[in-house]
């Protein structure tokens, strides 16, 4: 079993690299604290080849790997955290629900300006009542003609996307979602109060109101949500692949730090207590590197196993979060202001614990394999148990 990138993978990331250190480094703290999108960088991004890397070419992307996509995720976040967001927007999440199921014409109309970097695509799944339980979802797409009227809310997507891919119910149950697709012009169609999390980024909730829904914008119909929540562990690669190279990035500022930084006449790194903590940064770092490439590495056909997925995201989120948090902790004050990026990638991290299905759902979902039965998080329902008895 070699655990070593191929020569390929490796010429890879160096050139990433190469284009965050010429392209992205400076600005990145000006970046990291501007809440709106950096819509400016996508065209750039995409001239690069990092938008669409998993994609086929033949729909427009690169035709690259899942694992290449990684690689361009931490290659970004070395030099720009905040600009890793485009490689997550142009790999991750939605665009692969989209290239995967959407119809030639919706590849033309929604897919192409996406790869193009002159549009984003956001995901509206989450409802005031339906997180984690997503299958709560009230927001409806009531029959109209040919096409459906959408009625209900979200809450939490980026406020700036072009484009929307909304969990819609067309009918009852499970069975019964599905998802479409909605400009951000669309009438009836309204964005709320902007709001911002703790990580700075911007949010705000999402009100459709009779807005009309041609046919041909319907991306999975009733029946279609095992499919597009498929598509969620791709999003899931995502997020433990910023999570981690946030981590990573607060390990190299924080460990440069330490091994100039003088106190009490010596190199910080020379106190014992900062070396253990290096070393058990380091562990948590490598570890979750590995789970999170053994994941992306064994994607099959483009949709990584849940179990793999669940154990990186677990692991990646728990140590981005930690590695960033003890980083700050070791450079003191300077870890502590924003004339760093350490406290930002605290911030963001802990996010990322969050979204994407909490540290507790990945644990849920890990313990329904360990013991190869489902874990009911409903209350049994009172007429069942009024049938037993």
């Amino acid at each position: 079993m070699d655990f070593r990138l191929t020569e390929q993978q490796r010429m890879f990331a160096k050139s990433v690299e190469d284009f965050a250190r010429r392209e992205l480094a400076e600005g990145a703290l000006q970046r990291a604290h501007t809440p709106e999108f950096p819509h400016a960088l996508a065209e750039k991004f995409a001239a690069a080849g990092l938008l669409g890397i998993s994609i086929p070419e033949e729909d427009g992307g690169i035709g690259g790997t899942l694992m290449d996509a990684v690689l361009a995720i931490e290659g970004v976040a070395r030099f720009c955290p905040r600009s890793a967001d485009l490689v997550q927007e142009g790999n991750f999440g939605a665009i692969r629900v989209l290239a995967r199921f959407s119809s030639k014409d919706q590849k033309e109309r929604y897919l192409a300006p996406i790869l193009a970097g002159k549009e984003i695509v956001a995901v509206a799944m989450t409802e005031p009542d339906a997180g984690s339980a997503v299958t709560d979802l009230r927001t409806t797409a009531t029959p109209d003609g040919a096409g459906f009227r959408i009625n209900g809310s979200k809450v939490f997507p980026n406020p700036h996307a072009d484009t929307y891919l909304v969990y819609v119910r067309f009918g009852p149950g499970v069975g019964g979602i599905g998802s479409v697709l909605l400009r951000r012009t669309a009438p009836g169609f309204s964005i709320g109060k902007v709001s911002t999390f703790m990580s700075g980024a911007n949010w705000a909730p999402l009100f459709f109101d009779n807005v009309y829904v041609p046919p041909e914008d319907v991306l999975l119909p009733a029946g279609g949500f095992k499919k597009q929540i498929s598509g969620f562990n791709v999003e899931r690669i995502g997020n433990a692949a910023r999570s981690l190279a946030y981590g990573q990035y607060c390990f190299d500022l924080a460990r440069e730090y330490v091994a100039t930084r003088r106190q009490f006449g010596r190199p910080l790194c020379e106190f014992q207590g900062l070396q253990w903590k290096f070393a058990e940064m380091k562990v948590k770092l490598e570890a979750s590197r590995m789970l999170l490439y053994r994941a992306a590495s064994n994607a099959d056909d483009g949709f990584p196993s849940g179990d793999e997925t669940s154990l990186a995201k677990l692991l990646c989120n728990q140590s981005g979060f930690e590695v960033a948090n003890e980083a700050m902790q070791a450079m003191g004050g300077m870890g502590y202001t924003q004339e760093t990026l350490v406290e930002y990638c605290v911030r963001r991290s802990r996010g990322w614990m969050i979204a994407g299905g909490s540290v507790e759902m990945m644990k849920n979902r890990l313990a329904e394999s360990i013991f190869e039965r489902r874990f009911p998080q409903r209350p049994p329902r009172q007429d069942a148990g009024a049938a037993s008895s």
